[in-house]
C-alpha cells in the first residue's frame, strides 16, 4: 500500500511541475498568414506608351530637304508649316502622318493623289517623300495651332497678266470679261489663290456678305461601261478599288462592284488641268496670277 501511495504522489508532483512550467512559459504567437503580393505599380503618366509611333530625330540635312520639298509642292494647300491652309488640312496631327514611320503611309497618297478631294498626284520619288515625312515628324505635336497664314499679295500683277494671257494658257478656259469678271471684288485674295491651285471654287469665301454667291462648280463625273456595253454616266458619289457609285441625271443612286478593270471606269475631273499643273507651277507664277486677278474688280 505504501508503494502505491508513493507512486501516486510522484505522479502528482510531476503533473504539478509540468503545469507550473506551462503556466510560466510565454504564449506562442498565432501563425501568420503568408503576405499577399503587392499590387503592380501603375506607370506614371509620362511612362504611358505613346498612342502613335515615336520618331527618332532625322539627320538635319534630311529634314531641311524635306522642308524645301514640302514648301514648293504642298504649302499652298496645307500651309507653310503643314498646320493647315484654307484648302488642305493640318498634316502635323493627321492620323496618316502620325502612324507613319518613314513615309510608307504617305507615299501612296502623294504619288496617287486623291482626285475626288482635289488633291493631285505628285511625281516625287519615294526618297523625296521620305524626306518630307522626316520634316513632318520633326514638327512638335503640342502646338495644335490655327491654320497658318499664307503670304498672298506678294506677286507682280503685270507679270501675272502676261502669264494669264500667254504661257499660263489660262485664256483657253477662262475670260476676264466672263467667268472671272470682277473676281477681285468678290473674293478674298486667299480664296482666289485657292481657285488657281485647285481649279474648284469649293470653300471659297466671298469678300462681303452682299457679294454674289459663287457659281456652282461643275461636279466630278464618271462613266461606267458594263461588260454588256451599256454605259452609265453621272456625278461621282464614291469610288474605291472595290466599288464605284454615282447619281445619274434623274438623281438615282447607282453602284457597281469592281473587279480589276471590270467594269471600265472613266472619271472626268473638270479642273484636272489645274491638278496636273500644280506640281509644275512655280511659286512666282501663282503669286503673280493672284496679284493680277485681285485687280479685276
Amino acid at each position: 500500500m505504501h508503494s502505491h501511495l508513493r507512486v501516486w504522489l510522484s505522479s502528482l508532483v510531476i503533473v504539478t511541475a509540468v503545469s507550473s512550467a506551462s503556466a510560466q512559459a510565454p504564449a506562442q504567437a498565432p501563425a501568420k498568414s503568408p503576405p499577399r503580393p503587392a499590387p503592380a505599380a501603375q506607370p506614371a503618366r509620362s511612362e504611358r506608351s505613346p498612342d502613335y509611333p515615336e520618331h527618332p530625330p532625322a539627320p538635319p540635312e534630311q529634314v531641311a530637304h524635306g522642308q524645301a520639298l514640302f514648301r514648293s509642292n504642298c504649302s499652298f494647300c496645307h500651309g507653310s508649316d503643314a498646320r493647315g491652309g484654307e484648302k488642305g488640312p493640318n498634316l502635323v496631327r493627321d492620323v496618316v502622318v502620325l502612324r507613319d514611320q518613314n513615309g510608307e503611309t504617305i507615299t501612296p497618297i502623294v504619288q496617287n493623289g486623291i482626285p475626288a478631294m482635289g488633291m493631285p498626284k505628285f511625281p516625287l520619288s519615294a526618297s523625296d517623300i521620305t524626306d518630307i515625312a522626316a520634316w513632318l515628324h520633326s514638327q512638335p505635336l503640342s502646338d495644335r495651332g490655327t491654320p497658318s497664314a499664307l503670304d498672298i499679295l506678294v506677286g507682280n500683277a503685270k507679270n501675272g497678266e502676261a502669264y494669264f494671257n500667254g504661257a499660263g494658257q489660262c485664256t483657253q478656259c477662262h475670260s476676264t470679261s466672263g467667268d472671272l469678271a470682277g473676281i477681285g471684288g468678290r473674293y478674298e485674295p486667299k480664296a482666289i489663290q485657292n481657285l488657281i491651285v485647285s481649279g474648284s471654287n469649293f470653300g471659297m469665301r466671298r469678300r462681303s456678305a452682299g457679294a454674289a454667291a459663287p457659281a456652282k462648280s461643275k461636279p466630278i463625273t464618271v462613266t461606267v461601261t458594263l461588260p454588256s456595253g451599256q454605259r452609265v454616266e453621272g456625278a461621282l458619289d464614291h469610288i474605291s478599288a472595290f466599288i464605284v457609285a454615282l447619281r445619274d441625271s434623274t438623281g438615282t443612286y447607282r453602284s457597281f462592284v469592281r473587279h480589276d478593270t471590270i467594269p471600265q471606269v472613266v472619271v472626268n475631273v473638270p479642273f484636272q488641268w489645274h491638278l496636273d499643273m500644280l506640281p509644275r507651277w512655280r511659286d512666282t507664277d501663282i503669286h503673280d496670277l493672284t496679284a493680277y486677278l485681285v485687280t479685276l474688280k
